[in-house]
């Protein structure tokens, strides 16, 4: 992880445990690093840490189970999911919509280049599962 962006350091760690759990890599019910461990792995200080849990504790994404450690709870992907697609209707559709004004392009186009997209992603990840 690169702290460079503007967004604060907690935001971002916070933001990765969200990735984490979107990608699967971690489920429902798991335990997750404690505040310390994960301080460490990072190499930031633990108040940051604790910032960043505190957020997510606060946006029903992990829970404190006292004496055990932190552990996504079962609400987090949906919770994560509303989150991301409110900020992306919110901040990135009316760019993308600007956009596409702009350059003269409806709906069908972006329908059509939408399903192009789906189409390699599909082929690159069958492709992915034949390696394997």
């Amino acid at each position: 992880m690169e702290f460079n962006q503007p967004k604060g350091i907690y935001l971002q760690i916070a933001d990765e445990v969200c990735d984490r759990i979107l990608t699967g890599e971690c489920c429902s019910g798991e335990r997750i690093p404690s505040i310390r461990e994960l301080a460490v792995s990072l190499g930031v200080n633990p108040n940051t840490v604790t910032r960043s849990y505190q957020s997510l504790l606060d946006r029903l994404i992990i829970e404190n189970r006292r004496g055990i450690g932190y552990f996504v709870t079962d609400a987090a992907l949906q919770n994560i999911l509303e989150e991301r697609r409110a900020e992306f209707i919110r901040s990135e559709l009316p760019n993308l919509f600007k956009t596409m004004q702009l350059l003269g392009l409806n709906i069908d186009a972006l329908n059509e280049y939408y399903t192009k997209f789906n189409q390699e992603v599909n082929s690159d990840e069958s492709k992915d599962k034949a390696k394997e």
